[in-house]
């Protein structure tokens, strides 16, 4: 006696499933890459605050040092035995030496530190970048004013915009973030 034989059917997915997979996969996706897009722009206004915090309280150090902001006096001053500062006063070369070399009493700096090169350096690793647009670390992407005016960016130039009479510093862009606040007012 033969058994007839069983037709064994195979087990997968039909079209309908895999179809309703790919939709519910889609949804899932257009829900969760736009909030990473927006946490790289927060991230970015983020480390933007944070670079003008450590930029402004260097500042404020150096003024309370020294009596003066950063960049309001000449640099190129002194008996430093190594390296001096080159920055004419007002100038984003002062600037930067000031926070980035060793000072004495009067402003003049020094790349050693000495009992006359006693106060700085101010930041370590050289000036931040902006964080939004990456420039603000040259002598060229920082503008310097002394007028004591509140700092208003006419472009989206990027970098910093700094004013050695008030010591105020900005970003250097009249661009918006993504709260419609402008860059300038961080």
């Amino acid at each position: 006696m033969t058994t007839p034989s069983r037709i064994r059917r195979q087990g997968g997915f039909t079209l309908v499933e895999l179809l309703i997979v790919v939709i519910i996969l889609a949804i899932l996706a257009a829900i969760v890459i736009p909030q990473f897009s927006s946490a790289t722009t927060d991230a970015q206004e983020a480390a933007l605050d944070s670079n003008l915090g450590g930029l402004r309280n260097a500042v404020e150090l150096y003024k309370a040092q020294h009596i003066t902001y950063p960049g309001g006096i000449a640099t190129t001053g002194g008996t430093c035995t190594a390296t001096k500062g080159t920055g004419a006063i007002n100038s984003a070369q002062a600037f930067m030496d000031h926070l980035l070399m060793y000072s004495d009493a009067t402003g003049n700096t020094c790349s050693v530190g000495d009992n006359t090169f006693k106060f700085g350096p101010y930041l370590r690793k050289g000036v931040p970048t902006d964080a939004i647009t990456q420039k603000g670390s040259l002598v060229a992407e920082i503008v310097v004013t002394n007028t004591g005016a509140p700092i208003n960016p006419g472009a989206a130039i990027g970098g910093w915009a700094y004013d050695t009479k008030s010591g105020q510093i900005v970003m250097n862009s009249n661009a918006t973030d993504s709260k419609s606040k402008a860059f300038s007012t961080h």
